[in-house]
């Protein structure tokens, strides 16, 4: 079931990377700014942060199976789109439409996981899960560039779009909930217990905007807010940073961008194994989730070194950053399903990745208008070292104790007062 899920969030990270790979060759058809591509990444960004927010519920309402169903449907499509574009303002309509599908992926993603693995191994599926991310991403570069070896630049987005939409036939065949699952063995559902046991979960009803009264809730936005400022601007800008600086043309972009993302594949295996292990071992969950936090949090400052460093060292140091990030974004994406019952998971990781989405445009916006106005990618970079750290203290004030909270006794207020005992 994790191969599953974690081949959506490998197309999807496939699809985000063919405008940043394929942008040079567009630019020979209709000129594009440092400006405007910042504005491209808000357009996406904007419908990204808002479907994040409410896809969270709608796939709660709507159930895991067919929501992720039309949600990868949906951006398959509006990938496709994009192939039609003749100007900045027409790719920015589909980039809008692909970020209201892919908005979905993660929430959807999230929510399965939790319906299939308990919390001993929950972390460790949700790094397969991430790991998704340096799939799609590291298959894009070299396969991009071989397209637009052979092909028109469209044909990029028509041919990304056509694997997500052969990616729901195995879906809708595969996919089933656990308990009504028609191939579970009477042995696989003892080994999964505990998230079949309805009775550990709270069933007071919260209003959705409500979660945010939570000091678990907005610290999570928070981090996420500051960390994936960070995430967004290397995904979209490495590429292009590596045109503008070290004058890549588009076969080197193939040949050197897939590395880091390789790594970050790595990263989202390790942070969430070790966390997992630590838990094997004996150690709570809150220290097994912050330790592991924490580590992938120190490693992000290397960074600073990248603008006065040689190619290769840059590479070297970009898969350091993206693998520390991915570890940090696997257990991120985990404590939703570590503190929330399962009928809440999708809303709350729908509210953490839209605060991720809009720490995405702000700063891509603010990126676009400092490079453009020669600034460099100097202070760029000095901002993105410290935004992990920042997020960590972020994480630990507003969760003093990772644990689930009983919906059936506490209020926020009276469940912040007990979190700072």
């Amino acid at each position: 079931m994790a191969l599953l899920i974690t081949a959506a969030i490998a197309i999807s990270y496939f699809d985000r990377q063919t405008l940043p790979v394929a942008i040079r060759a567009i630019q020979r058809e209709f000129p594009v700014s440092n400006t405007q591509f910042s504005q491209l990444q808000a357009a996406f960004l904007a419908a990204y942060a808002l479907m994040y927010a409410v896809s969270g519920k709608l796939i709660d309402v709507l159930g895991t199976r067919k929501g992720f169903l039309l949600i990868m449907l949906w951006w398959s499509l509006a990938c496709a789109s994009q192939g039609f574009a003749t100007s900045v303002g027409v790719l920015a309509g589909s980039l809008f439409l692909l970020g209201m599908g892919e908005g979905g992926g993660f929430p959807a993603a999230t929510k399965a996981m939790a319906e299939w693995f308990p919390a001993s191994e929950r972390s460790t599926a949700m790094g397969l899960m991430n790991a998704g991310t340096a799939v799609g991403a590291v298959a894009a570069p070299p396969l991009i560039a071989i397209t637009l070896a052979h092909l028109n630049w469209r044909w990029v987005f028509f041919l990304a779009g056509a694997v997500g939409l052969a990616w729901t036939l195995w879906w809708i065949t595969e996919y089933h909930p656990p308990a009504s699952h028609p191939r579970l063995s009477a042995e696989e559902r003892l080994e999964i217990a505990e998230v079949l046991d309805k009775k550990a979960e709270s069933t007071r009803a919260i209003r959705w905007i409500d979660l945010l009264k939570y000091p678990q809730v907005a610290g999570l936005v928070t981090a996420k807010f500051l960390s994936d400022a960070a995430w967004y601007f290397y995904i979209f800008w490495l590429p292009k940073y590596l045109y503008d600086v070290h004058h890549f043309d588009t076969k080197q972009v193939g040949y050197f961008a897939w590395i880091p993302y390789a790594a970050a594949g790595i990263g989202s295996l390790l942070g969430g194994w070790f966390s997992s292990r630590l838990i094997k071992g004996g150690h709570s969950v809150n220290f097994s989730r912050k330790a592991a936090l924490g580590i992938s949090a120190g490693v992000m400052p290397l960074i600073l070194l990248v603008s006065h460093s040689p190619v290769q060292l840059v590479i070297v140091l970009f898969s350091i950053a993206f693998a520390g990030q991915q570890s940090w974004s696997t257990l991120v994406m985990t404590l939703p399903s570590d503190i929330f019952p399962s009928s809440m998971v999708g809303s709350v990781a729908g509210m953490v990745g839209f605060g991720g989405a809009m720490g995405g445009i702000v700063f891509g916006l603010v990126v676009g208008r400092l490079l453009d106005h020669g600034f460099g990618y100097g202070p760029v970079f000095a901002c993105v070292s410290m935004m992990h750290l920042t997020g960590f203290c972020v994480i630990l004030l507003a969760i003093r104790v990772i644990r689930p909270i009983d919906f059936k006794t506490a209020p926020a207020l009276s469940e912040a007062s007990s979190i700072c005992k």
